[in-house]
């Protein structure tokens, strides 16, 4: 399986691809998409939706595994962080792509085995898990990452790949 993983921004969108197969992680690409400063939202929005569609266009990944937005205290920065990644969204959909979306205890609980794990632990487990010898940079982009090997370990799960059946079973 192939995911794209997404951490989703304004100015700066994490973007990883990842394939998982046989319950090993190969790091494909990750990296960042930037917006100019100083520019419309408008046009933001645009170089975003590009972006992604081009990723999407580029490595024809399996699923999107995005973050779901999380507001602490700027609301304002929420909001933008919202408009984009709604764009990427729209990239998703018109794309055919199924899209998953995790919250950010999910992503560190699939990670780490700790919901509550602090950034440095989860990119830590990020170098282990993907067999790496530096954390990837920038931030965003490692949060990509993470956000991917989340929905991989939760679609390749027991429980996953048992379709219809009764979710509590043990087999």
């Amino acid at each position: 399986m192939r995911v794209l993983g997404i951490d989703p921004g304004i100015a700066t969108i994490g973007f990883s691809v990842l394939n998982y197969e046989n319950n090993r992680f190969l790091l494909e690409r990750c990296g960042v998409i930037t917006t100019p400063a100083h520019t419309s939202l408008a046009s933001r929005l645009n170089r975003i939706y590009e972006d992604t569609g081009e990723l999407l266009r580029l490595f024809t990944p399996d699923a999107v595994s995005i973050e779901e937005l999380f507001f602490n205290t700027n609301i304002t920065t929420g909001i933008a962080v919202a408009h984009g990644r709604g764009a990427i969204l729209l990239a998703c959909e018109r794309a055919g792509i199924e899209i998953y979306e995790y919250t950010p205890m999910q992503v560190k609980q699939a990670v780490t085995g700790y919901g509550k794990a602090e950034k440095r632990q989860v990119m830590d487990m990020v170098k282990r898990i993907c067999g790496l010898k530096d954390v990837p940079k920038p931030d965003d982009a490692a949060d990509a990452v993470a956000l991917a090997i989340c929905h991989a370990r939760s679609a390749g799960s027991l429980l996953a790949s048992k379709g219809d059946q009764n979710p509590c079973s043990t087999i």
